[in-house]
This record gives C-alpha cells, sequence and structure tokens, in this order.
C-alpha cells in the first residue's frame, strides 16, 4: 500500500508562520508535521511514499533527502498551487494511485500513530477517519446512512445530520482509486473543478456505489492545523507521548 500525502497548499491562514516555510514543516513539540506522519506511516509498515509539494517546494524536498532518504519516495510539484486546490494535487497522484491501494492523507494533521493502526487493520477496503466533536461551519463533515457508510462528505452538510469531522486519512482500495481517477479525470479536464476540496470527488462517487465506512477515532488525539490559533492550540494541547 502507498501513501499519498497532499502538501502543496500556500496555507494563507497561518501566516505569519508560513511566510517563510510550508505549513507540513512547523514544528510542534518535537517534529515537524511532516516528520509525525513519516514516522507514524513509516511505524505501521508503509514503505512507499508520494507526496505532492507546491508552495516552497523545494524546502520540503530538502527535508526529505536530509531525514529520508532510505526511503522510496516519488515527488509531484503542483506548479499552479496557487490558483487550484487539494483535488489537483490529488490528480496529479494518477500515475502513481490510479488502480492501487492507497493511504490518502493531507499533510495538515497533527495526529496519534495509533490512528494510522486502526485504518490499516479496518476489514472495510474503503474507510475514512472521523472526530466526533462540535460541529462548525468550517469543517468536512459526513453523515452516513442506515449502514454506517457515508452518505454526504462535505462542509455543507446539515450540522444536525452529521455524526463528525473527517480529519483528512482515507483507505482505499485498487477499486476505489480505479473509479475515483475515472471521476477525476471527467471532473479536471472536462468541467475544470480543479480548485474545489476533493471530497466532492467522493461525494459524487456514492451514487456509482463506491463509498466510505468510518472509523472513529475521537478516543486518539488529531487535529487539522488551519489556523494561528490551532497552531497555538496544539503546541498548549498535544499529549505529552506524541511530544
Amino acid at each position: 500500500m502507498k501513501a499519498i500525502i497532499l502538501a502543496a497548499g500556500i496555507a494563507s491562514r497561518l501566516r505569519p508562520l508560513t511566510d517563510t516555510m510550508p505549513k507540513c514543516l512547523l514544528q510542534i513539540g518535537q517534529k515537524c508535521l511532516l516528520q509525525r506522519a513519516f514516522d507514524s506511516l513509516i511505524a505501521n509498515g508503509i514503505s512507499e511514499f508520494v507526496i505532492v509539494t507546491g508552495y516552497r517546494h523545494e524546502q520540503i524536498e530538502e527535508f526529505l533527502a536530509t531525514h529520508y532518504s532510505e526511503l522510496q519516495i516519488t515527488c509531484i510539484y503542483n506548479n499552479v498551487y496557487a490558483s487550484t486546490n487539494n483535488i489537483y494535487s490529488l490528480w496529479l497522484t494518477r500515475p502513481e494511485a490510479d488502480g492501487q491501494e492507497i493511504l490518502l492523507l493531507d499533510s495538515d494533521i497533527l495526529f496519534d500513530p495509533q490512528i494510522v493502526a486502526r485504518v490499516l487493520a479496518s476489514k472495510k477496503p474503503n474507510v475514512l477517519v472521523l472526530n466526533d466533536h462540535p460541529l462548525s461551519e468550517e469543517e468536512i463533515k459526513v453523515i452516513v446512512d442506515e449502514r454506517g457508510n457515508v452518505q454526504e462528505i462535505s462542509k455543507v452538510c446539515a450540522i444536525e445530520e452529521s455524526i463528525g469531522e473527517s480529519i483528512g486519512i482515507e483507505k482505499m482500495s485498487s477499486a476505489y482509486t480505479t473509479a475515483l481517477f475515472r471521476e477525476l479525470e471527467l471532473m479536471i479536464e472536462e468541467e475544470g473543478l480543479d480548485n474545489i476540496f476533493y471530497e466532492r470527488a467522493f461525494e459524487r462517487l456514492i451514487p456509482q456505489g463506491y463509498t466510505f465506512g468510518v472509523i472513529d477515532t475521537t478516543d486518539l488525539y488529531s487535529v487539522e492545523l488551519d489556523t494561528v490559533e490551532d497552531f497555538r492550540q496544539a503546541q498548549k494541547l498535544i499529549p505529552s507521548s506524541l511530544f
């Protein structure tokens, strides 16, 4: 299984912290976010990595060459990172991920490595990680059907019907990625939908019979870092076991 990590964004809401550094290299505790992600994946047996870079990509590439030179890492540069969203970064991974079993991660998540272990241990072929907490309009929210499968996933989901927030970690089967990149081809190449969240592709696949089960990891620490306040809170609240 390959790990696909999306790390192209400018992270303007984290300025001035990201004026001279990409978000994934921001340090929380003794490690930066990207090092935490790689160490968590390696600890759970992942050995093949694909990372999409964009903003200040040279710094990310230098970091990986310095810390993980022994690993099999494919770097893909999104040269239009300033005008596109994560759906386009995901689209760029097609040569490496289409028809493959993958673990997809956003690069701005601080998370307990046990989350990866739970995802990989799941017998369901396609799962996403969910955190149950008070929701607002900002989060990517999840609504499930009577079988517990994802029925809706977006920021505009009705809060009262949502069971939690998708934190940005998904396991996908080869059948799912085949369908996903077929849909992304339509969305990107024909419809020009390159500046939206990739969760829209997930929603469009649901009527076609492709969806996710959910893994609730509310008991394990995770946080998405979008703002300076998120960063400051993470510095204060990170569990000592992860420091």
